[in-house]
């Protein structure tokens, strides 16, 4: 059960949306490129090269030295299932070292299996908001301005809702006083049905809440696929990140599947000027091919 403050609070949180949502703009990774620099910068996302990871080939504490000389990136998006098993603090201490080394800017840390911040259990969804603690602690020794978080529930639409953003807003009250924003992707569930979790933003109701759209996770279930770029559309007002989710390419270079002019048009629009994450997925290519293919798409479409 949530606390009467609480209940009282998500009451009220949609008259106080608009103005959390301007509230919002003051933390926000975007911001306003300088005169002549491209309007967004471009950083890799971990799991681009997961199979890599998981499978041994490449060390994870190597991350920010393979994105700078192996792709020329010079941000990184951590995943934190590769650091999860023996993490402790010297390992985020030493990742920074690794990464100050190259010249490589830490963006976020993905978060995944810490639980549901939205569960209907109370005890259990404050236990999954303290499992976050220590990767608030590892964002900011990083030198990351977010976590990405997930918002998963149970219960009816307006349920979930309500219990995600309960959720959200206890984690994003921790990370506040350290710096760090809490970001949620469309990822799967009613998180990929981009009103819902709009509607959750709105709930939530703290400057440090936000969203992370991602190009490709717009399916609901396996019969139920939201439509991407309405998505994007309804998820870009909240946005402290993008995900450039990539799985296959035609011969010119493009996704065969995604468009990413028309929702990198989107992107612009909504007026963000942070970092794009390369998300390779894909498996006609193989990985480092797949980053490379989508790193170049990304700066066709910039530059035009």
């Amino acid at each position: 059960m949530m606390s009467s403050t609480r209940r009282t609070f998500l009451k009220t949180a949609l008259g106080l949306g608009a103005g959390a949502l301007a509230s919002r703009s003051l933390l926000s990774a975007a911001t306003p490129a300088s005169a002549g620099a491209p309007w967004f910068d471009i950083s890799l996302a971990q799991w681009s090269l997961n199979r890599a990871f998981r499978g041994g080939t490449l060390d994870a504490m190597d991350f920010a030295r393979i994105a700078r000389r192996d792709f020329g990136i010079s941000a990184i998006e951590y995943v934190n299932q590769f650091y999860m098993e023996t993490y402790t603090d010297s390992v985020a201490t030493e990742l920074r070292r690794r990464a100050d080394g190259e010249g490589v800017r830490s963006v976020l840390i993905m978060c995944d299996r810490e639980g549901r911040l939205g569960d209907p259990d109370a005890t259990v969804r404050a236990k999954t908001v303290s499992n976050h603690h220590r990767w608030v602690h590892a964002a900011k020794t990083l030198g990351c301005h977010a976590i990405r978080v997930n918002a998963a529930s149970v219960g009816t639409f307006e349920e979930q809702q309500k219990l995600a953003a309960d959720g959200l807003h206890a984690l994003a009250q921790y990370a506040d006083p350290h710096g760090i924003n809490v970001i949620v992707e469309n990822h799967g569930g009613l998180s990929s049905n981009g009103a819902w979790l709009a509607g959750v933003m709105k709930l939530a109701a703290h400057p440090r809440v936000g969203t992370l759209p991602d190009f490709g996770n717009f399916r609901i279930s396996p019969t139920e696929e939201y439509d991407r770029y309405k998505g994007t559309e309804e998820l870009m007002p909240f946005a402290k990140g993008v995900s450039a989710k990539a799985l296959e390419f035609d011969e010119a270079g493009n996704e065969k599947n995604i468009d990413f002019r028309r929702l990198l048009a989107i992107v612009k629009a909504a007026g963000y000027r942070g970092h794009i994450g390369i998300e390779y997925e894909g498996r006609t290519l193989p990985e480092f091919e797949g980053i490379r293919a989508t790193k170049a798409l990304l700066e066709k479409v910039r530059a035009a």
